[in-house]
């Protein structure tokens, strides 16, 4: 199927890449080059992947979307510290078409994008001093978190927050996201997943929302009681709490933040 897909890139840094990709696959690709012209774009919707990867993103663009902000495009990140680096890159799927719904299109799709992005290598004097937003909106695709796991891992590792072998950080994002798919959206492709990493070299933090029901975190069973020693529900919630420094739901029970310390801070 033919897609409609807008790449918005202020460095020129992924659109060359990827662009002819897309183009000779037969998709059809709409280039920006900043961020207010791609909000004064009246057919944002209609665009069934949206890729921004920009930098410094100016705030002033964020406080003209008061109200009516699609939600497509990087939450603004302001500098908290002089000479600091910001870095904003977003993959949208949130309006991909789900007529006839191809989760391996999407997947080769996302494949591409993530495998070149990867491919950028970081200054050391930019990495000491560079906060980055990361954003993902995904129909309900399992086969899609395995992809952004790793880029988020590799990221993560990039900023020397944790060692990936023995901080077991895998397994705490894989047991999340799987539960937003699963348990949260039921594998629904109809419901979007959205996932954040706000990346410094001090923490990164996680969000995992999802548009299911929720659930009550009170009611899940302790599964360090003897009585629920062969239940499996609650070991998920037990291994992101003893993995993660910080562990927090939201009231509904279907947005889950968690934060992951550099080691040497934890250690104090």
């Amino acid at each position: 199927m033919r897609r409609k897909i807008l790449i918005i890139d202020d460095h020129d840094d992924l659109c060359s890449a990827i662009c002819a990709k897309f183009t000779e696959l037969g998709h059809e690709v709409t280039i920006l080059d900043n961020r207010p012209e791609a909000l004064q774009q009246s057919n944002l919707r209609e665009f069934d992947l949206i890729i921004t990867d920009l930098d410094n993103v100016d705030h002033c663009c964020e406080m003209n979307l008061n109200g009516n902000a699609p939600a497509i495009l990087p939450s603004n990140m302001f500098v908290e510290n002089p000479g600091e680096v910001i870095k904003a890159f977003k993959i949208s799927a949130a309006n991909y078409s789900r007529k006839d719904f191809d989760e391996a299109e999407l997947k080769q799709l996302f494949d591409m994008i993530l495998d070149f992005k990867a491919q950028f290598i970081d200054e050391v004097e930019t990495l000491q001093n560079m906060r980055e937003k990361i954003e993902f909106e995904l129909p309900s695709a399992l086969s899609l978190m395995h992809d952004i796991l790793d880029y988020l891992m590799k990221r993560t590792e990039k900023v020397g927050v944790c060692d990936m072998e023995s901080s077991n950080l895998f397994v705490a994002l894989d047991e999340a996201f799987v539960n937003a798919v699963k348990h949260g959206n039921r594998f629904n492709p109809e419901k979007v997943v959205r996932i954040t990493a706000d990346v410094s070299t001090k923490e990164v933090s996680f969000t995992v929302e999802d548009e299911g029901d929720g659930f009550n975190i009170a009611e899940i069973p302790d599964p360090l009681n003897p009585e629920n020693l062969f239940k499996t529900s609650g070991r998920g919630v037990l291994l992101i709490h003893n993995i993660m420094d910080e562990v927090t739901y939201n009231e509904r029970g279907n947005r889950l933040t968690m934060v992951k310390k550099k080691q040497s801070d934890v250690r104090g």
